[in-house]
């Protein structure tokens, strides 16, 4: 009796391993990586490279301001006016609308604005772009934007240069009083000054 309760025991525990690896099995199959995004995911600090200027203890200012953003392509289309139109709110960038997160309080156009995490978006048109600070994050696109949750709108001018930038690009470059968020992509550069709050 003892050997038919041990064996049917075994049995039963071969069972539920041979079911649980199989389980396993087709788990791992069904899993499959979702393809590589055509506008890569992107960050840009002030200062420039703070992650790793940290990890060498090379930091000599504080951080003031991270942006996440898209960074979509031009592949041979017309950017500005065609693909993002004119008088009409852009994400700032591809995908998920871009995001500022301000780490201590800033002036822009000499407008007070307090450290925290808001959407950019942008209004282009050919000789200047409205940009916007939005309260409202984790936001895909610009298709559900509310202006009012607008917190400030400043208006800066945008430049036509020689050299086609590829990739939409938004870097951070020091200033005197602060830094200016510079913002290229095709033909066109857009830059938002910020000063520091000291």
């Amino acid at each position: 009796m003892k050997r038919q309760v041990i064996f049917f025991f075994a049995l039963a525990v071969t069972s539920v391993i041979a079911i649980s690896v199989a389980v396993d099995a087709q788990m791992a199959v069904q899993f499959a990586a979702p393809p590589l995004d055509k506008s890569p995911m992107d960050v840009s600090y002030y200062p420039a490279n703070f992650p790793i200027l940290k990890i060498q203890n090379k930091v000599t200012e504080p951080l003031m301001a991270r942006v996440i953003y898209s960074r979509p392509q031009k592949n041979g289309r017309v950017v500005f006016g065609e693909l993002v139109e004119y008088g009409k709110v852009w994400r700032l960038g591809a995908n998920e609308a871009t995001e500022i997160e301000l780490y201590k309080d800033v002036k822009i156009d000499n407008k007070p604005l307090k450290k925290g995490r808001y959407t950019m978006y942008a209004i282009p048109n050919p000789d200047k772009w409205t940009l916007i600070f939005n309260k409202e994050t984790d936001i895909w696109g610009a298709f559900q934007y509310d202006e009012k949750k607008d917190v400030l709108r400043t208006d800066i001018k945008a430049q036509i240069q020689q050299d086609p930038v590829e990739v939409f690009t938004l870097v951070f470059d020091k200033t005197d009083s602060g830094a200016n968020m510079i913002m290229a992509w095709d033909n066109v550069k857009a830059t938002l000054p910020i000063t520091f709050i000291k």
